[in-house]
């Protein structure tokens, strides 16, 4: 008599009691998580011609998960990154596993085991003053969707929030009395609050009386009411680079994303003498090491530096051709 598979309850106890229940996972963890065990899946049954639903334990172990992984990389063109994003969601569960069901804990730990890639770690990129005012300039400020663009734009550029953070605030979220500010339930549902200067309370003030909202509606919505999603987001921002480059030519060599416009909040600050400890509190960062990125992406502060050192009194030389012997001798 064959026993019955036992990935499927073990999956299912995973999502709905371990990720939902216990740890009270968000949304995007679920989706991303649900994607990964979505593509691995359907990679095993093109392997093994079994339903998913048939599989056991055994049939994920180290071999296959690796094989997937080169298979992102390969077929579906993922970045080393991507890459390792879905190989914390395969080990997570495969903890899950070697708790709940020890006899298959040899497989789930050779499978824990497994590495992360390391990958190329590129300078972060960032906006210019000069092209920070000619994206402002570029909504059309006469329409409801120009005022929208231009407040949400203003407002991720002066307080770095992340793109799912824009998209999750209400109305009630924003406090325009003295101490004006933000609130918003960041990465990891910490909840912090974020100072808004003059010229951002003056055009959220202006938005909010033209959405003429509940407090608990979205503060970003679509023309039909429904919250704005990342996807609007990003096609709003590029939709008003194209504009801005007419204007800022510097613009066209860059590719501006929703991030980009967090970084570029960051290097303001950093260029305006606040400590990271600062930027890292003001941008939610769960560690202030990853602040430092930002540190490495400023030349202006590396020049100044260089500027303040001594140049080096290396006595000028004439070169001298090698012998010619030894010259051939090098070449072989």
């Amino acid at each position: 008599m064959t026993s019955p598979p036992s990935l499927a309850p073990l999956l299912q106890a995973f999502f709905t009691d371990r990720l939902v229940r216990q740890r009270q996972a968000s949304a995007h963890t679920l989706s991303s998580y649900r994607d990964t065990f979505c593509m691995l899946l359907t990679f095993v049954r093109d392997r093994t011609k079994k339903e998913p639903s048939k599989l056991s334990v055994a049939d994920l172990d180290a071999p296959t998960i690796g094989a997937f992984l080169d298979h992102l990389e390969r077929e579906r063109g993922n970045s080393p990154r991507t890459r390792n994003v879905r190989l914390a969601a395969v080990r997570s569960f495969f903890k899950f596993v070697a708790l709940h069901d020890p006899a298959h804990s040899a497989v789930a730990q050779r499978v824990i085991a497994m590495p992360a890639k390391r990958c190329d770690r590129k300078l972060v990129g960032f906006l210019t003053r000069p092209e920070i005012d000619a994206l402002l300039r570029a909504p059309d400020r006469s329409t409801w969707l120009g005022c929208r663009d231009h407040a949400l734009l203003l407002l991720a550029v002066q307080t770095g929030l992340r793109v799912s953070e824009l998209t999750g605030l209400c109305c009630q979220d924003v406090v325009l009395d003295d101490g004006a500010h933000v609130r918003c339930l960041g990465k990891g549902r910490k909840e912090r609050c974020t100072p808004l200067r003059k010229d951002a309370r003056l055009v959220l003030r202006s938005w909010l009386d033209r959405r003429d909202g509940r407090p608990d509606e979205p503060l970003f919505c679509t023309a039909r009411g429904r919250r704005l999603s990342r996807h609007g987001v990003v096609h709003l921002l590029d939709r008003h680079v194209h504009v801005a480059q007419r204007e800022c030519a510097s613009l066209q060599s860059k590719r501006v994303s929703p991030h980009v416009l967090r970084h570029t909040t960051a290097m303001e600050l950093l260029r305006s003498g606040v400590d990271r400890t600062v930027i890292a509190l003001w941008l939610g960062h769960e560690s202030i090491e990853t602040t430092q990125m930002y540190l490495d992406a400023d030349l202006e502060m590396k020049e100044r530096a260089l500027a303040k050192t001594t140049p080096l009194r290396v006595p000028h030389a004439r070169y001298q051709p090698d012998d010619s012997l030894l010259a051939f001798l090098r070449e072989l």
